[in-house]
């Protein structure tokens, strides 16, 4: 029994690392920009802050919880983004957490009077592991909670560099990019091993449409239609398909998404991506929240219990270059969910 539940753990582990080999994701992949493209890094014309919290599975017991925050900025003079982004992400009770901390540059090429090319590089550096606190082991009952196995001491952290490249094609009302992650694949393994998380490739594409029929008015509310997608994949095993459309009648928005692989069965590793997801989102002068639920539509509807997203987007001027915002954005259109005076009009 000692030496049963020690070699459990380390199966576990394995386990458990071999799923890390797959990125954690937000439903609402706009309001995670950084996370989703480098070449969102300074595209809009205020300084911003974005926080995301995704709960998935919590019926399950501590299943994941992943949060990122990120900031960034667009120096007009050099036509360039600068950005930070921070996330972790836990699953498990045994505290199984990787954090990622990355600097995001971009710079703006102009391509026409309408059309931007904006590429863009992270670089960011990581750590993965489990808390050896939280574990319980067979003979630890025995000695005070201290265990003598050895293989105990091959559980560790491990620290790794990971680098990332994208790029977004973009006017007003079209947006397309692509973004590729862990470009290095970083040894991830615990064990003293080896196990590389493989390369994502994420491409995404997006189109607004006015349902307003003409010019609108000081009065008239903000109608339109955003419909776009993502499709994923990292590794050789793993593809992902996200379809939806919002619909606006600013400040208020409301979507409807699907995800999964719509063309092929379900198989078993790929429950969790099968899933309808709601959305409802306020968009305000400089504040964006937004709300999503995750339906499971797979076998695990009932024991899965979705998940919960929730984004916070603010978007702020310093008093030193808020009178030349206006100025210095001209050039340099934004794709955005959401109608802003000044802005899109």
């Amino acid at each position: 029994m000692k030496k049963f539940l020690p070699l459990c753990v380390l199966l576990l582990t394995a386990v458990v690392s071999h799923v890390r080999a797959q990125d954690p994701q937000f439903s609402q992949y706009y309001q995670a920009p950084l996370y989703l493209n480098p070449g969102f890094t300074g595209i809009t014309p205020q300084q911003r802050i974005v926080l995301n919290h995704r709960v998935q599975w919590p019926n399950l017991p501590q299943a994941f919880s992943t949060y990122a925050a990120s900031y960034d900025i667009f120096v007009n003079e050099l036509r360039s983004g600068f950005g930070f982004l921070f996330t972790t992400d836990k699953m498990g009770s045994a505290g199984w957490r990787t954090t990622t901390a990355s600097l995001l540059y971009s710079y703006k090429v102009k391509l026409s009077e309408n059309l931007v090319f904006s590429p863009g590089l992270s670089f960011g550096y990581g750590s993965n592991g489990l808390d050896r606190s939280k574990l319980v082991m067979g003979d630890g009952l025995e000695y005070d909670g201290i265990s003598l196995d050895p293989d105990l001491n091959k559980l560790g952290r491990q620290n790794y560099f990971d680098f990332g490249s994208g790029f977004l094609l973009y006017s007003k009302s079209l947006w397309l990019g692509a973004s590729f992650t862990h470009m290095n694949q970083p040894n991830l393994s615990v064990l003293n091993d080896v196990s590389r998380l493989q390369m994502k490739t994420a491409i995404h594409g997006g189109i607004r449409m006015s349902l307003a029929g003409g010019k609108l008015t000081s009065r008239s509310r903000a109608t339109y239609l955003t419909p776009s997608f993502i499709y994923r994949m990292q590794g050789k095993t793993f593809q992902q398909l996200d379809l939806g459309v919002n619909y606006h009648i600013d400040p208020v928005s409301i979507g409807i998404w699907y995800r999964g692989k719509p063309f092929q069965q379900t198989v078993i590793s790929s429950i969790q991506q099968d899933a309808l997801i709601l959305f409802l989102g306020l968009y305000f002068k400089q504040l964006t929240i937004g709300y999503s639920y995750d339906f499971t539509i797979s076998n695990l509807q009932t024991a899965s219990g979705g998940a919960h997203e929730i984004s916070i987007v603010w978007e702020f001027n310093t008093k030193s270059t808020q009178k030349d915002v206006k100025k210095k954005y001209k050039l340099i259109p934004c794709p955005t969910f959401n109608s802003k005076e000044g802005f899109w009009n």
